[in-house]
């Protein structure tokens, strides 16, 4: 799992440590120098140059090293650990106004360690600086094990320090020498442009007081083990106000650059049209075509910062007098709110994941070249001789990047498994390194040397400079322990790549369909690393709950992604996807399917885990609790008939543990109620109505919850089904197999599933919509079943199947059904809080529900950002996974309800629905159960079957 990060390398580290403290790490680099073994520290591994890859004992510090120590807003600092997350410190800042100002777009799962090691920047970066210039003093273990402090030191300082004998004392008598005697070279190699995250800082020794920490700022941990640091919050600007420039070619938009610069643009991004293009074929980003004029084939998106709106107004009305006076562009267009600049920051911020997903399956989009930088006056010049460089190589690529800075991200579209390509990679490196140059620009301006450039760094900065870069490694780590291998001394950029030593994959049978990715290893392999699955609860989003909670890399997508591969590479594939270990990896994927949606390449990890579930039982037997709970439709049918006994059952206490026992089942964990006179029975028994005005023909999906547990949900929503005009009727005894495909029983699922299509794949093909409450499941009949049994008839029925919502929200807009508005305001609502289903989130969205919930009266709908509730159907009820469960939706769920004491609750999945009742002692309500009341009146909450039997 540590054997790669977000670039192209991979290598075995020797084992992985996760230090709780400096005394730990203290203690590892003693031993390492006892045993010669080199140690690496890494953070989130999000490196696109291979920085945290590398034969040795790699330091984790992102598992417990990630608190904020201390902040001091009046003195504007911050003590941190390395292992902190930048958007949690930044949210530790925002309730004081201020921010760490280099946002680097992965900041939600960049550490500050990695961003000190990596001297990261971002869009903001000419008003900002980069981290080098945020960084007061860092506590660091040297490589002889000691402790140290290290920050601007005056003269006084320094002596006293030189006087000791030990690797400190040897570190304040030579580097200041050394930094004199290279004094000529720095002066004489240094770069025009001052955006550089390349070599040693030896320019920030000579040009003032003797700072050894900024010098340690950008070199990749390969000088010293930093512990702590003390960096500088800066305040926010109280206004910000977004240009988006249109244009009709990348140059045009770069040569529009200069204006931006002269208004006192503060962040000016370019996105070229191939990254346009791609955005326009993206589910989550195609809407944005609607707020843009034309089809520009760039876009700058150029921000303005001031103490006041009105002096940021100023400067986009100054910018945009510029762009018209110099014909630059033919349309610009003002966003003025952070509503409005919203989803033009997201795909500025998409850039990277979409060009990732795209190409063709053997090609990835390969950084090398990806963060070169220009002085801005030459990014024209310079991007037109980049672009003719890739088209005499026949390679493809987008430009998109930080215009203000000079700075282009450019991955070029690549297959490493064939040797010519690798040999084209090493020759566009060379000659684009060497064009960067020519323009006094740098080889990297964003992203650090690694295993990708760092070969290169005596052809950039010359012998003598590259030499007394050498001396000051030799001088902080005189027996090469620290990340060696990167930044001098480094191995040829085409060793070491993952690609081309991965070996040939040996067909495995799935039960799903991967041969769109060259089969399951294919699909695994999607994953490019970036570590997106590894962002903190607080980021927002849902995606990788296990890794929220317990911070550790084997429970994220990119970790189990990881393992399978490596499974999956075995000479036996099968049994390799049937180990132990494999089973351990992947025990606490949740299914959310949020990978499957915030995952950049999709990867779809709640199908692996069936797969592996699958060849698991396969190898080892099935066990009993998977049988259970993937039969629930039979066990909630047989509680339904038997109730109330079987829900008398279920409170015993001696059966609760016997339960426990024998099947796992938390005796913490509530059962679900079952009802007697089930949906299905009061559909039978009912009369049949025939709408006046038909719309069309509509068969409701009666679920294993709706049916037996929470019939009143399955007929409020038939009945407001039919008020919109919907024939509706329903399918007898069909499961779309979702419990069977979540405990990998899938023999049973396909079956299941090949049923369901059997009966249902008529109408799909007559036009009617298959229609259901379940998220889950009507989410099945859209995703896996096009898998697993695949075929035109299913396909058919992933078309036609629809969140009942959908339907509802539509009629209620159309006016084909109305809510009864209360007179003089009787029966207001109070605020209606709404948490939408994990599979609901990945397959639909959740636009239509909120819709819906809008139509109340009186309503006031907020939808919550709260993750996964943490039930995942039947994992909360497992006595192993039971508290973790809980913690997941202690970590934002049930705080966020706690907060607002008078709301009601509103949630479309049964299984969120459960754990809110568990976790805070709310009920929450379907969406359809508050529309029927509003529709038929509040009498409806009877008669719509909430006190049938139990």
């Amino acid at each position: 799992m540590y054997a790669t990060d977000a670039s192209m390398y991979q290598i075995t580290p020797l084992g992985v440590v996760f230090p709780r403290d400096p005394d730990d790490v203290a203690a590892v680099m003693e031993t390492a120098r006892r045993f010669g073994t080199p140690v690496l520290p890494r953070g989130a591994g999000t490196s696109h140059c291979g920085q945290t890859v590398g034969e040795a004992v790699v330091l984790d510090f992102s598992r417990h090293m990630n608190r904020v120590l201390e902040l001091r807003p009046e003195e504007r600092r911050a003590r941190v650990q390395p292992g902190l997350v930048q958007d949690e410190l930044n949210a530790a800042a925002a309730p004081h106004g201020m921010f760490f100002a280099p946002d680097t777009s992965t900041g939600n799962r960049a550490t500050l360690g990695g961003m000190i090691g990596n001297n990261s920047c971002g869009s903001r970066s000419a008003a900002y600086g980069m981290t080098i210039d945020h960084v007061h003093t860092l506590d660091a273990i040297l490589a002889d094990g000691a402790h140290v402090r290290l920050g601007p030191a005056d003269p006084g300082v320094v002596a006293a320090k030189a006087a000791r004998s030990d690797l400190e004392g040897r570190i304040y008598r030579e580097l200041p020498a050394l930094a004199e005697r290279s004094r000529a070279a720095v002066e004489a190699c240094e770069q025009t442009f001052w955006r550089r995250a390349g070599g040693y800082r030896l320019d920030r020794l000579t040009a003032g007081p003797f700072d050894p920490a900024a010098f340690t700022v950008g070199s990749e941990g390969t000088l010293c083990l930093v512990t702590e640091a003390e960096v500088a919050l800066t305040p926010k600007p109280a206004a910000t106000v977004m240009v988006i420039g249109h244009f009709t070619s990348t140059v045009d938009a770069i040569a529009a650059t200069d204006d931006a610069m002269a208004a006192g643009g503060a962040a000016i991004e370019l996105v070229d049209n191939f990254i346009l293009d791609l955005s326009r074929k993206s589910p989550e980003h195609r809407h944005l075509a609607g707020r843009l004029s034309g089809e520009p084939a760039a876009l700058l998106f150029v921000e303005f910062y001031a103490d006041e709106a009105g002096e940021a107004e100023a400067g986009a009305a100054r910018l945009e007098k510029l762009w018209r006076s110099h014909g630059h562009g033919y349309a610009a267009i003002r966003a003025a709110t952070a509503e409005q600049q919203r989803p033009f920051r997201a795909l500025r911020k998409a850039g990277l994941g979409l060009l990732m997903a795209a190409g063709k399956p053997e090609e990835r989009s390969i950084a090398f070249v990806e963060d070169t930088a220009v002085p801005p006056e030459h990014l024209a010049e310079y991007t037109t001789r980049f672009a003719e460089i890739l088209d005499r190589h026949g390679l493809r690529a987008g430009f998109y990047g930080h215009a203000s800075a000079g700075c282009l991200h450019v991955r070029p579209f690549m297959d490493l498994g064939r040797p010519e390509q690798v040999a084209t990679m090493r020759a566009v490196a060379e000659e684009v390194c060497d064009l960067a140059l020519s323009y006094g620009g740098v080889n990297s301006s964003e992203h650090g040397d690694g295993l990708a450039r760092s070969e290169f760094n005596e052809r950039i900065f010359g012998s003598e400079l590259y030499g007394a870069m050498r001396e000051a490694k030799a001088l902080f780590d005189p027996e090469r322990l620290l990340n060696p291998g990167k930044i001098v001394d480094a191995p040829a950029m085409t060793e070491n790549l993952r690609t081309p030593n991965l070996p040939t994959a040996v067909p495995v049978p799935t039960h799903f369909d991967f041969s769109e990715h060259g089969g399951m290893r294919g699909a695994a392999d999607r994953c490019m690393r970036i570590g997106a699955c590894r962002k903190p609860a607080g980021s927002g989003g849902v995606m990788c709950p296990s890794f929220m909670a317990t911070r550790e890399e084997e429970h994220s997508t990119r970790g189990r992604a990881n393992a399978l591969v490596k499974a999956l590479s075995a000479p036996d594939p099968r049994a390799a996807l049937a180990d132990e270990r494999v089973h351990e990896v992947l025990d606490l994927c949740l299914e959310c399917k949020a990978c499957k949606n915030e995952c950049p390449m999709s990867v779809d990890m709640a199908t692996f885990k069936s797969e592996s579930l699958a060849a698991h039982h396969s190898e080892h037997g099935t066990p009993l609790r998977a049988r259970v709970f993937g039969g629930i439709r039979r066990l909630n049918a047989w509680g339904s008939r038997t109730a109330p006994l079987s829900n008398l059952a279920g409170r015993i206490a001696p059966l609760r543990a016997l339960a426990h026992r024998l099947v796992g089942i938390d005796r913490r964990r509530p059962l679900p109620v079952f009802r007697r006179d089930n949906l299905m029975r009061w559909f039978r028994r009912r009369p049949a109505r025939e709408a006046a005005q038909p719309v069309g023909d509509a068969v409701f999906l009666a679920d294993s919850f709706t049916s037996f547990t929470e019939p009143h949900i399955g007929r409020a929503a038939v009945e407001l089904l039919e008020a919109a005009g919907w024939r509706v009727r329903m399918e007898p005894d069909v499961c779309c197999g979702r419990a069977q495909i979540s405990k990998g029983l899938l023999d049973d699922a396909k079956a299941a599933a090949g049923k369901l299509v059997d009966r249902l794949a008529g109408d799909a093909e007559r036009g009617a919509v298959i229609v259901g409450c379940e998220p889950s499941c009507v989410a099945t009949l859209h995703d896996e079943h096009r898998q697993l049994v695949g075929g035109e008839r299913a396909a058919a029925i992933g078309a036609q199947a629809r969140l009942v919502e959908d339907l509802l929200a539509d009629a209620l807009d159309d006016g084909r059904l109305r809510v009864r508005r209360p007179a003089d305001g009787a029966g207001a609502q109070a605020e209606l809080l709404f948490h939408g289903h994990c599979h609901q989130k990945a397959a639909f969205g959740t636009e239509a529900s909120m819709r819906l919930l809008r139509h109340l009266p009186g309503a006031s709908v907020r939808e919550l950002d709260a993750g996964c509730c943490g039930m995942a159907g039947s994992f909360g009820f497992e006595a192993e996974h039971y508290d973790l469960s809980m913690a997941i939706g202690g970590q934002r769920l049930f705080p966020a309800i706690a907060a607002a004491p008078g709301a009601e609750v509103c949630a479309t999945g049964v299984s969120c629905r459960q754990q809110i009742a568990h976790g805070t002692g709310r009920r929450a309500r379907h969406p359809v159960e508050l529309l029927h009341e509003a529709v038929f009146g509040p009498q409806s909450r009877r008669g719509s079957g909430s006190t049938e039997q139990r």
